[in-house]
């Protein structure tokens, strides 16, 4: 007996992988990132909560602030699959997310690298960090490609 495709079984054959990256200014148990802490279970509650939302990654905090990414202890990583980039903007840019997203510099540094990834995977997959980082790199060394592209210039799944 064959499993049927994702697609042929009405589901979609890729999904959208995102990594964004932030620079630390302050330890995390600072008073400075208190607002930003406080806020990481209500905003992955309601980005769980979004249409398009399919899987984050998570340690057993119930967020990521602990997963090594690069090897620098003064970055974080969110690692996230969406159904695709429709659904992902419409969380990043409403609600609580916008509120922190427009503080961002209070709580992490400007870097002039690119710190935000995306890449399509097939239906299921769920990256690692070294997958993240993989695409990083690639976005960094290459400019956007079907690899590792942004929000602003993205690329459609390639079959």
């Amino acid at each position: 007996m064959t499993t049927p495709s994702p697609a042929a079984a009405g589901r979609p054959a890729y999904e959208l992988a995102q990594v964004n990256i932030a620079r630390l200014k302050h330890p995390l148990d600072s008073a400075e990132l208190k607002d930003f802490v406080n806020a990481l279970d209500p905003v992955n509650a309601v980005a769980e909560g979004s249409d398009g939302f399919v899987w984050r990654l998570q340690s057993d905090t119930g967020n990521a602030t602990g997963v090594p990414v690069f090897g620098d202890a003064w970055l974080i990583v969110n690692l996230s699959v969406w159904r695709n980039t429709d659904a992902l903007t419409a969380f990043m840019y409403q609600g609580r997310h916008r509120e922190l997203l427009a503080r961002r510099f209070e709580w992490f540094e400007r870097v002039e690298e690119a710190m935000t990834a995306l890449w399509w995977v097939e239906a299921g997959v769920r990256p690692t960090t070294r997958d993240a980082e993989s695409r990083l790199l690639h976005l960094r060394q290459h400019g956007p490609t079907a690899h590792a592209f942004t929000l602003r210039q993205s690329f459609a799944p390639s079959a």
